[in-house]
């Protein structure tokens, strides 16, 4: 691996100029074929469902930044979203495999497992996964994949990804950490033990909420053919536009995160203080009970909080009405600030299940904006 750092890599990994015209930016290769020399005799691209230059320098580049160099193109299997990606790994099982989730997991990660691949004869058990003995009750012989989120979706649990990891290796089965809110300027899952690591790019990665995309990651060669021959076999492929949108996006990750991380924590300073307010959770406060874990395994708390208004649901639902820099949108990670209520929103699937999130719970993601004026516009709302 090079030993650029983390800044120089997003701007770097996989984009040197092109070639034929020196292009400083990495093109878009809007192509379906290649010309052949002959009958298999090509430049290392046939058809772009297998492979296309713009989703390579972005699998290249993603690859870096979560530490690892397989290849021309890295550990890394660029897809459509990161439920795509979620659905690929789904593919590495068989009837009768189990998978464990978390027991607040993302509501599109519990749908796509508990409805469709459970359909397939794969099984799943959700489990706290904060502490040993949660996983620990929940590991079985038939455990083939344990699924990680650290912070979780929504209530930002932190979960130990190093006793995760041996946890699972002890019945044979692999980690797979969703390090979507953390990306890897924040968190490094594989260094810790991690098989898989899976973004949705459509997030933080892409940073502009203007494409929809997903990533896995992988220093094992052998699990990176599987998934490559897998993604050729069903095709859950991104557009060279939306890999070039991402690969801008990624250049100025580092920058991003920065500023995501050091608004929220002043505004989980205004949330905590503020009388209006029951409670919140974000793992960079001293109280939370993934502090310590997550000072240890990443080097930011990100840009994500959740909290609970005084007056319950209705309160809630008021106050993600009136806000005017919050957007009231699902998704997060983008420039722009964004509020929702996630069990009515992007945690709806769960409802009613073990996995269902509370009511009036309100989900932040705090984008890039002056923090002054995010706090101003949460103080107006709180009413």
């Amino acid at each position: 691996m090079s030993e650029d750092r983390f800044e120089t890599l997003a701007i770097h990994a996989g984009q040197d100029p092109d070639p034929t015209t020196g292009a400083a930016v990495v093109p878009i290769y809007a192509t379906s074929t290649y010309v052949q020399q002959a009958p298999g005799v090509h430049k290392g691209y046939e058809y772009s469902r297998t492979d296309n230059p713009t989703r390579t320098a972005l699998q290249t580049q993603i690859a870096a930044l979560e530490g690892v160099d397989l290849g021309a193109d890295g550990g890394c299997i660029a897809t459509a979203s990161g439920l795509a990606a979620t659905a690929l790994i789904g593919y590495l099982l068989e009837p009768g495999d189990r998978i464990v989730l978390p027991d607040d997991a993302y509501g599109g990660t519990f749908r796509l497992i508990a409805q469709v691949l459970s359909r397939h004869g794969i099984k799943w058990t959700a489990a706290d996964l904060t502490t040993a003995e949660g996983i620990a009750k929940a590991l079985t012989p038939d455990t083939k994949l344990v699924w990680v989120e650290t912070p979780t979706n929504p209530l930002l649990r932190v979960v130990d990804i190093a006793m995760i990891a041996e946890a699972a290796k002890s019945v044979g089965a692999m980690t797979v950490v969703d390090n979507t809110f953390a990306t890897p300027y924040l968190q490094q899952p594989l260094s810790l033990g991690a098989d898989m690591v899976v973004h949705s790019a459509t997030k933080y990665l892409g940073g502009h909420s203007d494409t929809v995309g997903g990533a896995i990651v992988t220093n094992d060669a052998g699990l990176l053919e599987q998934l490559r021959y897998l993604q050729n076999a069903t095709g859950p492929i991104p557009g060279p536009f939306d890999s070039y949108l991402v690969l801008r996006g990624i250049k100025t990750l580092g920058v991003r995160m920065d500023r995501h991380c050091t608004n929220a924590a002043a505004i989980t300073d205004f949330l905590v203080n503020d009388p209006r307010v029951e409670h919140v959770w974000y793992p960079g406060l001293a109280t939370d009970p993934g502090h310590a874990t997550a000072s240890l395994q990443m080097s930011g708390y990100g840009g994500m909080v959740s909290f609970t208004p005084v007056g319950g649901l209705a309160a809630a639902n008021a106050l993600v009405t009136r806000t005017r820099l919050f957007f009231l949108a699902e998704s997060l990670g983008g420039v722009e600030s964004l509020i929702e209520v996630p069990a009515s929103m992007t945690h709806l699937s769960v409802e009613g299940t073990d996995l269902e999130v509370p009511e009036s719970l309100v989900r932040l993601s705090v984008g890039i904006e002056h923090v002054d004026d995010l706090i101003s516009d949460l103080d107006r709302a709180l009413g």
